[in-house]
């Protein structure tokens, strides 16, 4: 198990903790554990299935942010080859939050663009914990642009709790930077792929996520606002997150339902942290899968689907 346990967890910890210390025992005495050891790891086994396949919202929500799920750099590291790595945005600085490059993924060549939060403490602090800064979203635009002009397809990994809502940041243009990135990603005419694989939180996440193909990780979640934002602006209480989340229905299932996600990456069970490569690979294939399908159309007809996509989100009747 992750040496990191989520609350929800916890009957699984123990159960393991148990395992451990059976096998242990057994190994450095003369006591037989084996049917105990069987029958405990059964047991396990059966708890794992009961509470992965009956998860709330918010719980989905927690593994999303699990401190050991598998971040951009991941991604990058694991699925592209002869990454080279763009900084900069030639107006301010370089947003560490955001890291941009070119990469090769199945002989295909794409500019990558990504949101990093970071690991460790000091990893963190230097990516911001993934809140994007207005220099990086102009950063990831730079890179749309020299994607256009090389006519290569974008992918853009999705994991944000949101745009960075410092003064400086505001000051520098951060909701202008936004709505200019959602502006030429409309019109771009390359394919753009954007994969959600942690959380995807407000305007932080569009403005790197209007796409042709919307894909999402099993447990990753994608909304206009966190369950603790919503919770605070709708009940003056971030503790009522758990009630949040269900009404914003935030989760890659809800999101596939109302046609906004185009297909959901299945996860290990308990998340992608348990099992990295098996969603390395899974991720890959369905990179090459969709572009297989985009790089077909006319660029006039890919920029036309994305637009019709986009104009049918909230569409409803009342028949």
């Amino acid at each position: 198990m992750s040496k990191f346990t989520l609350e929800f967890e916890k009957p699984l910890k123990e159960l393991y903790d148990r395992i451990v210390q059976a096998k242990s025992l057994s190994n450095n005495s003369n006591v037989n554990n084996d049917e105990l050891i069987i029958s405990l790891e059964n047991q396990l086994l059966r708890e794992q299935n009961n509470i992965y396949s009956n998860l709330t919202r918010w719980q989905k929500v927690q593994i999303a942010r699990h401190p050991m799920r598998p971040h951009t750099s991941d991604y990058i590291r694991n699925i592209s080859n002869e990454w080279i790595e763009i900084h900069g945005d030639r107006k301010f600085s370089d947003d560490k939050a955001i890291i941009t490059g070119f990469g090769i993924i199945d002989n295909v060549k794409y500019a990558i663009i990504g949101q990093e939060k970071g690991r460790t403490t000091k990893e963190k602090l230097k990516h911001n914990f993934g809140m994007t800064k207005p220099e990086g979203y102009r950063k990831a635009l730079r890179m749309m642009k020299l994607a256009e002009k090389f006519d290569l397809p974008i992918i853009s990994f999705i994991d944000t709790p949101g745009a960075y809502p410092g003064i400086g940041a505001e000051e520098r243009g951060q909701s202008q930077a936004i709505a200019d990135n959602l502006f030429e990603m409309s019109t771009l005419n390359v394919p753009i792929i954007s994969i959600v694989i942690g959380e995807g939180a407000s305007g932080g996440a569009l403005a790197i996520g209007l796409a042709d193909r919307i894909i999402c990780l099993e447990y990753s979640w994608y909304s206009v606002i966190s369950p603790e934002g919503c919770a605070s602006i709708l009940f003056g209480d971030s503790s009522f997150n758990k009630e949040a989340a269900e009404m914003l229905k935030v989760n890659s299932r809800d999101l596939f339902d109302m046609n906004i996600a185009d297909k959901i990456i299945n996860e290990p069970l308990g998340g992608a942290h348990n099992n990295e490569h098996m969603v390395y690979n899974s991720v890959k294939d369905v990179i090459s899968s969709e572009y297989k399908y985009l790089k077909s159309l006319s660029k006039t007809k890919l920029v036309d689907e994305r637009m019709k996509k986009y104009n049918n989100i909230g569409v409803f009747n009342d028949e």
